[in-house]
């Protein structure tokens, strides 16, 4: 349950605070520690706060939770911000304290967001701590080299971009970072096996398109594990590579910029910034990896290679798999560069990022590989006190047929294809609309309004879930005007926007805003709450939080307007109720905005 406004639950838990103690050494003295437990409640009967500690300290205190809430509300009355800003508050069963925020507080707050392009979310002022100077490091996407984007790096690339926006919104400095797959052994067989078939791709950037070179790349791949000779080339081609052979060099910088045109493609038709740093970066700090772990004693040799036996919580291996940073052949591998890369971010420049919280956005497989990976680098003492890195892990996208969603013919689906099909059919909706409402539109209105739906409602469908689980990818559902989607918000936006239209303007000052109906305060309420619902997708990184917050704010303001008239009630009510119209169409836009999506004047 959302709290009514961040910043009222502050100062109410500051308020509390100052009673808490006092309530309690009238009662008895102690020694145990006193902690005053804000939280919203389940349903608007019982008001916006509650306060259950009471329950807590009955034991301590020799006194029913009844008696100890009832010395709580009397130091709280006696508190002059707290009755500016609150109802009486009343005492609910055996001992719980309801607190009801007052309606001229809540008028109050709705003011303040009428003149404020945050709408209350607020700023973390990295000027006051130098803490908040330290970036927040996103890494996202992270597609592969030679290969095309497709529907499995959907989910990673939006979420990221959700995240990012999110952060950068609240203030802090984030560096997007996309961690592409740019070295390895799979460039020694492709650059291999190009020499070979289609040297010109490695001299001509214009020479093939990347769905050529991913056919390539197939067929390297299948050589690679069927000929031992051709695994000998190519582990030969990826020794010069690290030598830094220049022929090598540029057959490779050929194919990483190929590759890097089609990912900007789709980046720029999903609005998202991001960073190459691939694995490649990091080459230069693998061997100084090994030479810590060692001086650490951290390292073992089994088998011939160095690796790292993880531990549980109680410090026991259990058999758990080791990590593995340097190969028996003197070869490094995954471990080893995301190693090396946690030692980087979290070093100070000019010797790394110096960052304070690293995110990592890649599917559920990679669980048990970053939980190895972090218990390596806290073992190393490589996170700066304070500092806090996180795996941000999610579900597959699945068909309609409970399956992992491919093409007909079995194929994973390509990115550029999956957006395609989307804006068709959101197109092909559209035109059915405007037919059956004998509406006339230009080409161009259809292709923006086909365009913007298409792509919103790909990243809505994927924000809108919890993103740990799988989900069932469908276009009928995403594009449907009904449920809580894409489309269904975008029209509620579009919606406000001719009432507001049509309402020329607010005819009354600030000072005058009333409302006198329990639909009123129901919307005022909710339009509250998001400032508390962004600092809890900072916190917990769910993006869903903030879409199931839109949709219920999108809910409400439907049901309000519905049964409330707003262009035909009379002054002070026709204005006051147009600035609900206009608080909830901003917060609509500027929740989509922050998921990434952008929104529509008319549809």
């Amino acid at each position: 349950m959302l709290s009514l406004s961040h910043n009222l639950k502050n100062q109410l838990q500051e308020a509390l605070e100052k009673a808490f103690p006092e309530a309690v050494a009238s009662a008895k003295k102690s020694d145990s520690p006193l902690e005053a437990t804000l939280v919203a409640t389940g349903k608007e009967e019982f008001g916006d706060f509650q306060v259950n500690s009471c329950f807590q300290l009955a034991k301590t205190l020799r006194k029913s939770p009844r008696d100890i809430a009832l010395e709580i509300v009397k130091y709280l009355n006696m508190d002059p911000d707290f009755s500016e800003m609150c109802d009486p508050p009343k005492i609910a069963g055996p001992g719980f304290i309801n607190i009801t925020i007052s309606k001229d507080q809540l008028i109050k707050e709705i003011r303040s967001r009428l003149t404020d392009k945050r709408l209350g979310i607020p700023f973390e002022d990295s000027s006051k701590d130098i803490e908040k100077l330290k970036p927040v490091i996103i890494d996202f996407s992270s597609p592969n080299i030679a290969k095309e984007m497709h529907v499995g790096h959907l989910r990673s690339t939006i979420i990221g971009d959700s995240l990012a926006r999110i952060f950068e919104f609240r203030g802090y400095k984030v560096l997007r970072l996309n961690h592409v797959g740019d070295w390895g052994t799979q460039f020694g067989m492709l650059i291999s096996h190009l020499k070979e078939v289609a040297p010109e791709a490695l001299t001509d950037p214009n020479a093939f398109e990347i769905s050529d070179l991913v056919k390539f790349y197939k067929e390297a791949k299948k050589r690679f594990d069927e000929d031992e000779n051709f695994q000998d080339i190519s582990r030969k081609e990826v020794i010069k590579l690290q030598n830094k052979d220049i022929e090598s060099l540029n057959a490779w910088n050929l194919l990483c910029e190929q590759s890097r045109r089609e990912f900007e493609k789709i980046y720029e038709r999903l609005d998202i910034n991001i960073q190459e740093r691939g694995e490649s970066f990091y080459n230069p700090f693998l061997k100084q990896v090994i030479n810590d772990l060692e001086k650490d004693k951290l390292l073992v040799t089994d088998d011939g290679a160095k690796c790292i036996f993880l531990v549980d919580k109680d410090q026991n291996q259990n058999n758990l798999p080791p990590v593995i940073v340097q190969k028996r052949d003197g070869g490094f591998n995954y471990a080893t560069t995301d190693l090396a890369a946690i030692r980087y971010r979290f070093r100070n420049s000019p010797e790394g990022d110096g960052a304070s919280r690293l995110i990592y956005v890649t599917d559920s497989g990679q669980s048990s590989h970053f939980n190895g990976v972090f218990q390596v680098a806290k073992r190393a003492e490589w996170i700066p006190k304070g500092c806090r890195m996180e795996h941000v892990p999610f579900g597959l996208v699945l068909g309609e047929d409970g399956k992992k969603l491919k093409t007909r013919s079995g194929e994973t689906i390509k990115l550029s294809d999956l957006l395609d099909e989307a804006i068709k059919k959101a197109k092909s909706d559209i035109r059915q609309r405007l037919q059956k409402e004998e509406r006339e539109e230009s080409e161009t209105f259809i292709e923006k309004v086909g365009k913007t739906i298409g792509i919103a409602a790909v990243k809505y469908a994927d924000l809108s879930q919890n993103r740990t689980t799988d989900y069932q990818f469908s276009y009928k559902k995403m594009l449907s005007l009904q449920g809580n989607t894409a489309p269904y918000l975008l029209y509620a936006v579009v919606r406000i926007a001719g009432i507001i239209r049509k309402g020329d303007n607010i005819q009354v000052s600030l000072r005058e805003i009333t409302f006198n109906e329990d639909k009123e305060w129901s919307l005022l309420r909710q339009i509250l709450k998001l400032d508390e619902v962004i600092i809890e997708v900072e916190e917990e990184l769910l993006p869903n939080r903030l879409c199931t917050y839109l949709f219920e704010l999108s809910q409400i303001f439907n049901r309000f307007y519905d049964q409330m008239p707003v262009l035909k009630a009379e002054e002070p009510y026709r204005s006051s109720r147009l600035v609900l119209c206009r608080l909830t169409a901003d917060t609509l836009k500027l929740g989509l905005s922050l998921l990434g999506i952008n929104t529509l004047e008319r549809m």
